[in-house]
């Protein structure tokens, strides 16, 4: 049983919302099955948010569950061709939201997610930049 569409899988297990435990986020993958694509990402399990008329902050939960990505492309993706297009693995889990900001930008340098090509010169990633600040020179 999961309790939600298309799960993020963690070491090939579903995972839920009661794994999350002491987790402040996570470095994940996504593969689009139809073409082998890949896109690399992280993403936080709660949101702190300043609820109006209110002094302190409030954490609830994120929408990890439904989350594919910040990547118009593979929003778009999702849109068409529905959330089974793409597998969800996550990837590493982390306490501290430096950890999981750190990690990211380390796995997107390490798998060359800008500039890696396959033997037709398609890119492998659909990452099309790192930290807003390093961008592909190859745009498509």
């Amino acid at each position: 049983f999961m309790s939600y569409e298309n799960p993020w899988l963690y070491n090939d297990e579903v995972f839920e919302s009661e794994d999350i435990k002491d987790y402040y986020g996570f470095c994940y993958l996504l593969t689009d099955l139809e073409n082998g694509k890949q896109y690399i990402g992280r993403k936080y399990f709660y949101s702190i948010r300043k609820k109006k008329g209110i002094r302190k902050k409030v954490k609830s939960e994120s929408d990890w569950k439904s989350y594919y990505s910040s990547s118009k492309k593979v929003k778009q993706i999702v849109l068409e061709s529905g959330h089974n297009r793409f597998k969800r693995e996550i990837l590493s889990l982390y306490i501290k939201k430096g950890q999981v900001n750190y990690n990211e930008t380390k796995l997107l340098f390490q798998h060359n997610v800008l500039e890696a090509r396959d033997e037709k010169g398609e890119k492998l990633y659909y990452n099309d930049n790192i930290m807003n600040r390093y961008f592909s020179t190859i745009m498509e």
